[in-house]
């Protein structure tokens, strides 16, 4: 299951899990508006892939209760400090990402469809979470610190999530009571870290230094289960060959051509002087033209970066990926991306950015009791907002025998489909469109494909 949801103004966040299966391959389509004119020139492959993807990839599991079980075998000194660390820290890290969804969905939905019963759901479910957490802590004092500041910084992303609800919701007195309630349970954890002394009065009353020190609590979170990439570009030994092929080639041709001239023009003249001139300019033009065609030939479908995943606390290799981005026409994609995208006069000047990639895991190597991984891949879409013109169109409206003139901000759509093959059955397939302005991302709408 492929999700897309924004993760800040203009950035893009796809997340995927990799379950059954050891290998995936999966294929992002970004269809992108021609007036923008963005072309290789103006945006190299590279240059996006450096500046505008970025990926985490962390230990998943679908046995929520999992840490809590290893806890209560910690305190029975049956499970070492590591194994401990690590379930707490993936125990903390699902509850955030499944709370981040259930809040969001409740969030951009609009006011008014909002149910006290849908709100009352995610309360009953955090909060038994929450409950559950803190029935299991630790005897030994080094566990229950690590225990403290997961708690800690839970108990804080907790109110803020639930704060964030309050700000969305209508002002309707429908909607009092469940409001009273959520401001209550915010009190209460705010009580509850005040209580366990978990922040000092200094830090309490900063908010700024309050916020810094849980962003160094998420990180004490990600750890031990996010884990460690080393990304290399394939085929620098090749580019080092093909430009000594090359320099060797046209160095053949200039020789013989030199000896001919020689030959036919006799001795060092004028005229064989303007022929060296003419024939080593000759040599500046081609050398380059001729090792960027060697280089595309010998590099046409092979991957351009590998990433390499090691476990965060044994060091050990567990994964790696394979990864493509290349600009692509409308009449190359594969029928059913075709068929999916419908081609219209409008797509064929649509520039198309295909990234690809294909992922494979170790999972023996995994930390015990563990078997799937959870990516998240972060697109920002700064480098095409800055292709977008400033202003605002004018439009004309007549209202009841008078003329008004409104201005309407310049949006932009975009098209993202997704590609998900586990190699365990049929490829799924996933489409969103994506409206934009030259700020912000404004609106994610999944488009539902037949099966």
């Amino acid at each position: 299951m492929i999700t897309v949801d924004k993760q800040d103004a203009i950035t893009l966040k796809i997340n995927h899990a990799m379950a059954k299966t050891k290998t995936l391959d999966m294929d992002v389509y970004l269809f992108i508006p021609g007036e923008l004119g963005l072309t290789p020139e103006v945006l190299s492959e590279s240059a996006f892939y450096y500046s505008s993807i970025t990926q985490k990839r962390a230990y998943y599991s679908d046995k929520t209760l999992l840490p809590l079980v290893h806890s209560r075998l910690a305190k029975r000194g049956r499970l070492s400090i590591t194994q401990y660390r690590v379930s707490l820290s993936l125990f903390a890290y699902q509850y955030v990402i499944a709370l981040d969804t259930a809040v969001n969905s409740l969030n951009k939905a609009p006011g008014d469809s909002v149910t006290a019963d849908e709100v009352d759901e995610v309360i009953e479910l955090a909060l038994d979470i929450l409950k559950k957490l803190r029935r299991s802590i630790p005897y030994e004092e080094n566990l229950k610190r690590y225990y403290a500041n997961i708690d800690n910084y839970l108990s804080w992303y907790t109110e803020q999530k639930f704060l964030s609800l309050i700000a969305h919701m209508p002002r309707d007195n429908e909607y009092s009571t469940i409001k009273e309630r959520l401001v209550a349970l915010c009190e209460k954890e705010t009580a509850h870290r005040r209580l366990n002394r978990y922040n000092s009065t200094q830090v309490r009353e900063d908010v700024t230094r309050l916020s810094n020190k849980m962003r160094l609590l998420r990180r004490l979170i990600e750890h031990p289960i996010v884990l460690k990439e080393k990304t290399t570009s394939m085929g620098n030994n090749v580019k080092r060959a093909v430009k000594g092929i090359a320099t060797g080639l046209v160095m053949v041709f200039v020789t013989t051509t030199v000896i001919l001239a020689r030959d036919f023009l006799g001795e060092i003249t004028a005229s064989f002087i303007v022929s060296m001139s003419f024939i080593y300019a000759l040599r500046e033009i081609f050398k380059d033209d001729l090792r960027d065609i060697l280089w595309r030939w010998i590099r046409k479908g092979k991957p351009k970066w590998k990433r390499r995943y090691y476990d965060p606390t044994t060091n050990k290799s567990v994964g790696q990926k394979l990864e493509w981005l290349d600009y692509t026409a409308f009449s190359k994609l594969a029928d059913k991306i075709q068929s999916i995208r419908k081609k219209r006069v409008v797509q064929r000047e649509e520039q198309i950015l295909h990234y690809r990639s294909q992922t494979h895991m170790s999972t023996s190597l995994f930390m015990s009791g563990y078997e799937e991984t959870r990516e998240s891949v972060s697109i920002s879409l700064r480098a095409l907002t800055r292709l977008m013109d400033k202003g605002s169109n004018k439009v004309y409206r007549l209202n009841e025998g008078q003329v008004s003139r409104e201005s309407v901000e310049k949006r932009h759509l975009l098209n993202l489909i997704i590609k998900e093959n586990n190699h365990d059955a049929e490829p799924t397939y996933y489409r969103w469109k994506i409206v934009m302005n030259r700020s912000k991302i404004v609106d994610i709408e999944e488009i539902k494909q037949d099966a």
